[in-house]
Order: C-alpha cells, then structure tokens, then sequence
C-alpha cells in the first residue's frame, strides 16, 4: 500500500462543462523490457490509506457543478445530438437534490451512428499486436492516475457516494486497464501434430463491437471493466452508462482517445431502455454486457438471443455472511460493515444476511450497533464523510420502505432506518438515510428474501453448520458468499457448499482485479476480471493444414 500522489489539480470547471484535454501525440516505441517494466512500475494498489489521504486543492464542492457539454461520445468526440424528439430527463446530484445536467437520450440514428464508428475502429485495432494495444491501454491508465482526483470528485458528484471510495473505485478502474494491457500481449492458440506430418493450430480473435451496458453504483469502475478485457482481445465498445450516472464514462471515453486509440475504440451513447435495446439488437454488434438487476439482465439476454450474441450478464444478489462462534469477533463486525454499507449499501455482491452463531449473537449486535451509529453520514466530497447519499429519491424511498416492512412483519430496528438531514444547508434536499441494522429477522421476511440495494443489514441467527448452509444456499441468487472462522477445515468446508460464484474467507467485497468475479444462479452469466474473462471477449479459430495428399472416398 502506498499513500496518494500529490495531485495537481486541472483547471477549475465552468459551469458549461469542464475543459476538454489536449491531444497527446500516440507513444514512442517501447521495447520488450521498457513495456514489462511499465507494466510493474504501474500495478500498485493504493488501498485505503491512499484513498483517505489527499494534500491537494478541491477542484470542485457539492452543490457547485454544472455540466451542459454533450455526454455522448464516438468518432472521437463529443457529439451534440440535434434532431432529439424525445424530451430530456434531468439528472440530479444526489448529495443536494439539484438538477447537475439534463440527459439526451440517443435514437436510432445516433446508435447506428456509434456502432458504425466502433466498427471502423475495430478493422485497425484488431490488426495491432498485443504490444501495440497494451501501450495504449498502459497510457490510458497513466492518464487516470494523473487525473484520479479529478475523476473521483466527478464520480461524487454524479453517484452520491463519498469521496475515499470513490478513489478506490478509480484505482480499480486503473488497475483493470494495467491487468489486461498485460494480458493483451500473452493473446496465443495452440499447435496440434497429427499423422503424416500434417498439423493443426487455433487462433484466438477478437469478436468485433461490443456493447457495455452499465449499472449506477460503480459508473467509472464499470466502464474500464467492461472496456479492459474487450479491447484487449482486439474488440472495439459503445459503451450505455446508466441514464442516473451519466457523466464519467465520457471522460475515459477521452482517456482512451488521448492515450491514442483509433477513433471510435470506445464509444459512449447516453440513453434508458429504449437505447439499450437499440444496442441489443443491432446487427452490427457481436456481444453484450450488462450489470443490473437480474429482470433487465433476462429482457437484455432475450434481445440479444434474436441475432445469437454471446451475452456477460453480472446482475443482483441476496448474499449470506457466516459468522461462526470460533471467529475473531472484531474482524467479524468489521467484515459486516463493510459487507452492508459499502456505497451505502448499493453494491450487488453485499452479504446482506448476515448469519450469526447463536451463541455470539448478543456481543456481535452491541459492536455492530455502535460502530454503525459511529458512522459520518455527510458531504460526500469532505474526507471525514464516510456515508454519503442515496443515488436518487426514488431509491432512498424504495430502501425506506424495505425497513418499514421489515418492521411490519417482525424485524427489531436496532438502529437506522430513517431519512437523514445534514446540518450542512445545501445538503438538506438531498437523498440521506442513517445505516440501519436489523435483528429478529428470520428467513421468510422480505428484507431477507428481496434485494434492498441499500444501507440495510438484516442478522439472523443460526446453531449448526449444517442448518446455516441450507438457509443460506435458500435463494435464487447466488452472487456472492463469506464466512469467518478461525477453523482453517470448517472455512474451505463452508465455502465448498456455498452456492455462490464470489466468496470469502475473514474478509469481505474484496474483488481484485487479477481473480474473476461473477455469480451463480439468477446472479449471472460469464466472468468479469482475471483471465479467464479472455474467453468471454474472444473466439476460437481451428485450422487444419495438410502436408501430403487428399484421401477422398470419391
């Protein structure tokens, strides 16, 4: 780990937008040695000491940013849509309730549009070496690097969350790009001997266009996951942030051109359903993936069916967390918070059922309760924050209403639940709640069966191994997984009956980017991260080669 560089901040941002980079020349030759050396000099992982120490100037504060340039990207550039039927939907700031910009959705015109330029950029990406597109990907996250703060503010800004994870979700966007630049130069088949000295051999090729669609919660981080693996493989995207987060997918959008990719490598069209299914259904485009909720997830993989397009699909989950008696009990409780209130609770992978051993349960809530009550829930941009806003009114009313049920049927609120008002003026029409914790709970309530996306943490107790496997493998969701113990046996035992695609031991929501990610069940489809996400971006070619003559039986 290591603490934040010094940043130097860009200048300030007008009320039309912000300051468009300049164009960088494409990047000298780098040999073997030069590029394996980049490549580790880069892959370091600030962690939470670098995300929580900052000695820069504030480019920006909530409640200050106006953004009216164009948030659609392709051929290079912004592009400002000019003939746009359909009216445009505001998107707020969910720290203040204000109005930040007013989204313009894209039509069929402009998709085709956007998908006509990836398909352009494709014909010369693909025909680059794994070194030629790994010294564009490793520029691209130079670049993030230098403008993380700038990024992370924007993030804030557009998504609610404070301003500590928010680095942490640039880093990770980083990282991915540094990962898959290595892996863009390891990109090979197989050679395969066969009688009379005939041989045959694969190759590994790209796909084509592929389609990124994004979820809310981790706007930036998404982008790059999805954008990484892709144009890694020799793939061009068009890229369909989420119309509540629309901002920062544009800026890597910018990354990538002044990294110098070929223009249209990474598109970005803005846009709700309809635009998706513009994209899912184009004839144009080879693959899609898509983070959201598992019902989009099933019409997203029904549209792409129609043209037989291979289909990533990371969608939600209901996880349990074990705490047995045997474990470290302040690693636990630490482990539960972070498991529940991470982005204020809007993450898919949260072990939001948190299984406790019946006979630690009394001192496991009293630490739990007072931690989540010591939490700061504030200005996302002030770095003591470390809870800052639901992503929009209609969610926070949403998650409310999941604690008032939960009450109705039986759940003891043990604290939390309720709206919030910060003391700051400008911040009192913005979408807070304080972090709740509920007991009581048992397996049939709805805030253990249904998805809250909030800052919700429903315990229930358990007696044996046995009994808490099946409870917790009782669910149609199978994201994510975690137990504690110090039972090195009990803990892989655990985990291999656990009905999940991400799990962990003593520890929580820790997802790098060199291991994949991914779910079973109504969870999803396909991997994102590690190498193994290659295959998903990729397709096989066999050849056969004859060295003597034809046997024919004609």
């Amino acid at each position: 780990m290591r603490v934040a560089l010094a940043y130097k901040p860009r200048p300030k941002m007008l009320d039309h937008g912000w300051t468009e980079p300049k164009s960088s020349d494409l990047l000298q030759e780098f040999s073997v040695r030069q590029l394996k050396m980049a490549l580790l000099s880069s892959l370091r992982t600030p962690g939470l000491r670098g995300a929580l120490c900052y000695t820069g100037t504030r480019s920006i504060s909530s409640g200050t940013l106006l953004i009216k340039d164009s948030l659609n990207f392709w051929s290079g550039g912004r592009v400002s849509l000019k003939d746009v039927k359909t009216k445009t939907e505001p998107v707020r700031e969910p720290a203040t309730g204000r109005v930040l910009c007013q989204l313009q959705a894209c039509g069929s015109a402009d998709v085709d549009a956007a998908v006509r330029s990836a398909s352009a950029a494709f014909t010369v990406w693909s025909k680059l070496a794994g070194m030629e597109r790994a010294r564009v990907m490793l520029e691209a996250a130079r670049l993030i690097e230098k403008r993380r703060e700038e990024i992370a503010e924007i993030e804030v800004v557009n998504n609610g969350k404070s301003i500590t994870e928010a680095r942490l979700d640039v880093d990770s966007g980083r990282l991915c790009i540094e990962y898959f630049a290595g892996q863009a130069t390891t990109l090979s088949g197989q050679h395969v001997q066969l009688p009379g000295g005939s041989f045959a051999y694969t190759r590994r090729e790209p796909l084509g266009v592929c389609v990124g669609i994004g979820a809310w919660n981790y706007p930036f981080q998404i982008a790059a996951w999805k954008s990484a693996p892709a144009i890694a493989c020799g793939n061009s995207m068009v890229f369909k942030p989420s119309p509540v987060t629309p901002v920062t997918a544009v800026l890597l959008a910018e990354i990538y051109s002044q990294a110098g990719a070929p223009e249209g490598l990474f598109n970005v069209v803005q846009g709700g359903q309809e635009t998706g299914s513009l994209l899912c259904h184009h004839p144009s485009v080879a693959k899609v993936s898509f983070t959201g909720s598992v019902p989009t997830g099933k019409k997203i993989m029904e549209m792409a069916s129609r043209g037989l397009k291979p289909v990533t699909l990371e969608l939600g989950g209901k996880s349990p967390l074990i705490i047995f008696e045997d474990s470290d009990l302040e690693n636990a409780v630490r482990g539960a918070l972070m498991a529940n209130f991470l982005s204020q609770g809007q993450v898919c992978s949260n072990g939001t059922r948190v299984f406790v051993q019946s006979s630690i349960l009394p001192q496991f809530l009293k630490e739990v309760v007072r931690r989540t009550k010591a939490i700061q829930i504030g200005d996302p941009l002030l770095d003591e924050t470390r809870m800052g806003a639901l992503v929009s009114k209609p969610h926070l009313e949403k998650v409310l209403g999941y604690v008032k049920q939960a009450k109705k049927e039986g759940a003891r609120v043990l604290c939390g639940g309720e709206p919030f008002i910060p003391a700051d003026p400008k911040l009192k029409d913005g979408y807070y709640m304080t972090p709740c914790v509920l007991d009581g709970c048992t397996d049939d309530m709805t805030c253990v069966r249904e998805e809250i996306f909030g800052p919700v943490m429903s315990v229930l107790s358990f007696d044996t191994e046995d009994e808490v496997l099946r409870r917790a493998n009782d669910s149609a969701l199978g994201l994510a997984a975690g137990v504690f113990t110090k039972d090195v046996k009990r803990a892989h035992r655990v985990i291999e009956n656990l009905q999940a695609g991400s799990c962990f031991i003593n520890n929580y929501n820790i997802t790098p980017v060199e291991v994949p990610f991914g779910g079973y069940k109504a969870s999803g489809i396909g991997r994102e991260n590690g190498q193994v996400t290659i295959e998903f971006y990729s397709q096989l070619k066999t050849v056969v080669v004859e060295m003597g003559d034809v046997d024919s039986l004609f």
